[in-house]
């Protein structure tokens, strides 16, 4: 069995997603890249490669050895962590085989030696390979590339954590793409999650779901996942993902193609949106094709637009003071970043970034791409303390039971310096 290594080639422009964690850590459908690639090979890495920048708090974030010396005694299948979907055939690569994305020539994915491996990771290229151009686009490399790849993420995510072939280290990969999941064979019993037979749900034994909640799967699979909690009166519509000890509020719609990351809070009607983690949309609001980072609160009434009132396709700016592009995308909310608050009533608008940290409390709408760490209300825009900022991060994360790692805190304290 190979050996996996996955990068991150610090290439695109992925802030806010990718500024406190690596582009492989990315929560891009039901799981993360880096987790629907382990399920799809049926083996963890064995290594992590990252930008300088990163390593230390990536470090704090996994177990195994990162930017380390590769002790590699034969090939090794080289992975870009910002492939959000597994290529086929993936699993069937030898030895030679490097496969690029067409237009930008990016590196996706190669088999190589010891001593290609680490050529390729300082940013050569092998001679000799055998090199194959896949379609573009195949690696994120904007905010709202989650968007682009959404759907097929969730499709598959949604199949590999409800089919038996996902657990098998020897499964043909191929046959996750290619096969519906059995959702109506497994029994009652055992510790497995329970599966309602002729209907794609799976509910772990340790969730709780209310008298009175309604889960719709005529259209697609439903997953609630270990310790989530569904109160009365709330809808979910397949194809829907609810993650580890996630609350789904009263009342709540969750619309299909919605994957709600670890302890997070939504309430409201929520379509077509990913959650990284540990945040909140606890109230009433519209939230509608949009990712939202972690340790996010959305006040009451928060809500957004997803769709001009021409039709047309969205454009977006990255980066702060950059220009707009074109997204391909006709439905298009906000990307949140991490540590973003929102006062009650605040309005998003379609295709809108909120980079790390902002604190929106003005009655105006916030469009656009907005700088990291700003505080925004009527009075104007000032940049956040850092001491007030951190402030209100450790509050909001210690109700979780989280303390941040000083690696963590580092991080924030970089991009704020940045930022000013």
């Amino acid at each position: 069995m190979l050996r996996v290594i996955v990068f991150d080639d610090g290439k695109g422009s992925l802030a806010p997603l990718s500024d406190l964690r690596a582009s492989f850590d990315i929560r891009t459908g039901a799981l993360s890249t880096l987790d629907r690639l382990t399920r799809v090979l049926g083996q963890k890495p064995g290594a992590l490669w990252v930008p300088q920048a990163m390593t230390a708090l990536v470090r704090s974030a996994h177990a195994v050895p990162v930017n380390g010396t590769l002790n590699i005694d034969g090939p090794s299948l080289l992975y870009n962590g910002r492939c959000p979907l597994p290529p086929q055939g993936l699993a069937s690569m030898t030895p030679g085989d490097l496969w690029v994305e067409g237009g930008s020539g990016d590196l996706v994915c190669a088999c190589l030696t010891p001593r290609e491996v680490s050529a390729v990771l300082t940013g050569a290229r092998p001679e000799g390979a055998r090199v194959r151009e896949l379609p573009a686009p195949t690696l994120l490399a904007r905010p709202w590339h989650t968007r682009t790849f959404r759907d097929r993420c969730i499709d598959l995510d949604l199949r590999l954590l409800t089919s038996a072939a996902s657990l098998h280290p020897d499964a043909d990969s191929r046959e996750l793409f290619e096969q519906p999941s059995d959702f109506a064979s497994p029994s009652e019993s055992g510790p497995g999650p329970i599966r309602i037979p002729g209907f794609p749900i799976s509910v772990a034994r340790s969730a709780r779901l209310h008298p009175g909640a309604i889960l719709d799967a005529e259209h697609g699979p439903i997953v609630i996942s270990e310790r989530a909690v569904v109160r009365p009166g709330a809808i979910i519509i397949g194809p829907a993902f609810i993650g580890p000890c996630a609350t789904v509020l009263e009342r709540a719609t969750i619309r299909p193609y919605t994957g709600v990351g670890p302890w997070c809070k939504v309430n409201g009607e929520i379509g077509g949106c990913i959650f990284q983690g540990y945040s909140n949309k606890a109230h009433d609001g519209y939230l509608g094709d949009a990712w939202v980072g972690e340790w996010v609160n959305l006040g009451a009434g928060t809500t957004c637009s997803n769709l001009l009132n021409t039709y047309a396709e969205i454009p977006a700016v990255a980066s702060p003071g950059g220009g707009h592009e074109r997204t391909g995308e006709t439905f298009l909310g906000p990307t949140i970043g991490d540590h973003v608050k929102t006062a009650i009533c605040t309005r998003l608008m379609t295709g809108s970034v909120l980079h790390t940290g902002g604190m929106f409390a003005a009655s105006a709408p916030v469009s656009g791409c907005t700088r990291p760490f700003c505080w925004r209300t009527d009075a104007g825009e000032r940049s956040y303390r850092l001491d007030k900022f951190l402030d209100v991060a450790r509050a909001m994360m210690a109700r979780r039971k989280v303390e941040p790692s000083q690696a963590y805190l580092d991080r924030l304290a970089s991009l704020h310096q940045r930022a000013l």
